[in-house]
């Protein structure tokens, strides 16, 4: 289980659901009534991983990879069907409420807050559900209005508010009890790149001032390279990478793409340097992929070789190695 330096130990923890099915059309309702079929569904299988004080770690899969099924049994929302969790010393799912006041989950589509009545209103709910005292109320909610600028949103009804918004107000409205602990759960989906970005700074921010732990999911990597550098990959339920993103790249995808721009139109196969690839950015540069361990040589033979304006020699985009990953 946990150690001084652990704050979230997870060994074996699997989830099995029993999900009754049919066929379509009336006959097969009728005959479902009288006899119904189950299957098992196995949504997570015998995970494990460590977690220390104050990381910020992914938790990245593809849709239906059990993320958010971890995620909510790590939080106490759902019982195991096998294995065991350990959580700043505490069992989730026995809800204690120690427990319960140390962490927060927060899901990027559901909605802690009243709809009808302003933030601040929603606020206050949640310092009497926590026992927070005023002074300590007052003090953190003025650090959150520092960092996530509520003060000109707190006093509207929710349902007013923006997504980008509303989305500051669910974290702000999570963490009014400071929690130790931080699952969050798709936090800037649907947000424009803007409110992306603030979310991320906030979080970036939060960590460093109260040394938090923060376990994240997100299907936008701008999310996972900006705050992690530890990635726990996910697919059918099972663990398939745990470890640096760095790593990562070098594990799956050991080559580098070079992008070159030449001072004239100059015809000529440049596969004899790479293996050519399209390029989307539109900026008019020729892509080529080359081993990674070949980058300088090639680089070097191609200022040599040809009248180059411009080259610039980068890793695969992190979303590729992600996918890659999944089907590895």
């Amino acid at each position: 289980m946990s150690t001084a330096r652990e704050t979230i130990a997870v060994d074996s923890l699997s989830k099995t659901y029993h999900v009754p099915e049919r066929e379509g059309g009336f006959g097969s309702a009728v005959r479902s009534f009288f006899r119904r079929r189950y299957r098992d569904v196995q949504a997570v299988h015998e995970v494990n991983f460590r977690i220390g004080q104050g990381e910020i770690v992914g938790f990245l899969g593809p849709n239906g990879a059990g993320k958010t099924t971890t995620l909510k049994m790590l939080a106490g929302l759902l019982h195991p069907s096998a294995g065991r969790a350990d959580v700043l010393g505490f069992t989730p799912w026995e809800r204690k409420r120690g427990y319960l006041q140390s962490m927060t989950l927060v899901m990027g589509q559901r909605n802690r807050l009243a709809w009808d009545i302003p933030a601040a209103d929603s606020f206050l709910l949640n310092q009497a559900v926590y026992r927070i005292g005023d002074a300590d109320y007052r003090r953190t909610l003025a650090e959150l209005d520092d960092l996530l600028e509520l003060a000109p949103i707190m006093r509207k009804p929710v349902r007013n508010l923006s997504l980008g918004e509303r989305m500051k107000c669910e974290l702000a409205a999570g963490l009014l009890h400071r929690p130790q602990v931080l699952f969050l759960d798709e936090p800037t989906i649907g947000l424009d790149i803007t409110a992306q970005a603030r979310i991320r700074s906030f979080l970036q921010e939060y960590n460093r001032r109260t040394g938090a732990t923060i376990l994240l999911t997100s299907h936008y990597m701008a999310d996972v390279t900006a705050l992690c550098e530890r990635i726990i990959i996910i697919h059918h339920g099972q663990l398939k990478y745990d470890g640096a993103i760095s790593d990562l790249t070098r594990r799956i995808a050991p080559f580098k793409l070079i992008a070159v721009a030449l001072r004239d139109e100059t015809p000529g196969d440049l596969s004899r340097y790479g293996t050519p690839l399209p390029n989307e950015n539109g900026d008019g540069k020729r892509l080529i992929q080359v081993p990674a361990g070949e980058a300088a040589t090639i680089t070097a033979r191609l200022l040599s070789d040809l009248p180059v304006h411009d080259l610039t020699i980068e890793d695969p985009p992190i979303e590729d190695v992600i996918e890659r990953a999944f089907h590895e």
